[in-house]
């Protein structure tokens, strides 16, 4: 048991807790707080959403060790906030709930959406509603109702509540005494911006932090092992075999800008990042350690990928590749081991077909031309029917001997 101290509600608690104790359970079970409802405890449906220092987080996947200091807010301590006030109006007009089991964690992220983003049409609301599930309403009267109050606020009709900036990190680690992500009451109409991350200040690789996505998958080419190292010594000419992925600007020594889109269902993350590339010509080694993110979606990424060259048989090249990422952000929902690890299977077969085709001249190696964004929904459905028909094959004809 250790002890605890935070601000919920504006209400300092002290408590004593085992651990493991999640802050969710914590407020259900120890304080009765119970509209943070549980569903898939996963961090996945958003039913579970609360503020951390003013910031949206899931409560079922934070541990409330880690709060140490934080202030807490639950739908609870939103009764006479402005703009909750006037999203519960809407919600009832626009006939935004059914069962109400996800309504908590919706109006505090419509809130979120109102007080961050001004101008937001339905269709960047549908985007930043992506991270809360709803199997009742089809979401119509929800997007109708949070874009009403959008409006509200744009013509200045409700008092304002400004987020004050401070130094984005994991919620609820902060300095002792900071102030980093707390509300002030404000009379302006329009959000406060969000602060602009320089390429330069995104730590590379994964820093000594757990990866949240590891996979290791392999591929071969015709090609000798001397012709794919050689190939793969000019990242100009790599990158364009990724999906989604291209260069910013020419690579300078070991270190490379680029860019790369990923679309999940009404999800559309364009990373911007770098990253820094070491080679090993006596093994034929790489790593690639890299960082990005996506500031109008909020997500982020960190990861190293190794690779090493073995010859085959028939003379041509197994690529061997270990990754390592750390997703944050909308896309984290998607980080499910097994089905990721399918996706990636099939990003490096395409990856591979296209190294095959410029190794073999089908394709100029300048070619250079920007690729549609990777289409994980595609792929992910794609994914789940082949697990189907392998589900029925080995149902209703057996298992391969």
């Amino acid at each position: 048991m250790i002890p605890i101290c935070l601000t919920v509600n504006g209400r300092v608690v002290s408590k004593t807790i085992e651990p493991r104790t999640h802050l969710a359970d914590f407020l259900r079970e120890r304080l009765n707080l119970t509209a943070t409802h549980l569903r898939c405890e996963q961090g996945a449906c958003g039913a579970c959403t609360l503020l951390i220092d003013g910031q949206p987080a899931r409560s079922c996947i934070t541990y409330v060790a880690l709060c140490e200091g934080a202030d807490i807010t639950t739908v609870e301590g939103l009764e006479d906030d402005p703009i909750m006030v006037a999203l519960r109006r809407a919600f009832s007009k626009e006939h935004g709930l059914q069962c109400g089991y996800c309504t908590p964690g919706m109006l505090v992220t419509a809130r979120d959406i109102v007080m961050r983003l001004s101008n937001a049409d339905q269709a960047r609301i549908r985007t930043e509603l992506s991270g809360n599930l709803c199997r009742c309403t089809g979401y119509v009267g929800i997007v109708r109702a949070i874009s009403h109050v959008v409006d509200e606020r744009r013509r200045g009709e409700l008092a304002g509540i400004v987020r004050q900036e401070g130094p984005l990190g994991p919620v609820g680690a902060r300095p002792a005494g900071s102030n980093s992500g707390r509300v002030t009451n404000a009379p302006t109409a329009a959000p406060s911006a969000r602060k602009e991350t320089s390429l330069g200040e995104i730590a590379l690789g994964l820093g000594g932090r757990q990866p949240n996505v590891e996979i290791k998958q392999s591929f071969v080419v015709s090609r000798s092992p001397a012709d794919v190292w050689n190939f793969f010594s000019d990242i100009a000419h790599v990158v364009p075999c990724l999906p989604g992925a291209s260069l910013i600007r020419p690579p300078a020594g070991e270190h490379v800008e680029g860019k790369m889109s990923v679309k999940l269902g009404p999800i559309t993350a364009n990373f911007v990042g770098h990253a820094r590339i070491m080679r090993d010509d006596a093994q034929q080694r790489g790593v690639i350690m890299g960082a990005g993110n996506d500031q109008s979606g909020g997500s982020r990424a960190a990861g190293e990928a190794e690779y090493v060259l073995e010859p085959t048989a028939s003379g041509g090249t197994r690529v061997m590749l270990t990754i390592r990422a750390l997703l944050v952000g909308p896309l984290a929902q998607f980080g499910r081991s097994g089905i990721v690890e399918d996706i990636v299977a099939r990003i490096t077969e395409a990856f591979a077909y296209n190294l095959e085709a410029r190794l073999t001249g089908a394709v100029s190696v300048d070619d250079q031309s920007v690729q549609a964004p990777l289409k994980v929904g595609t792929l992910f459905r794609q994914v789940m029917w082949a697990r189907m028909k392998a589900m029925f094959a080995t149902i209703f004809v057996g298992p391969k001997p």
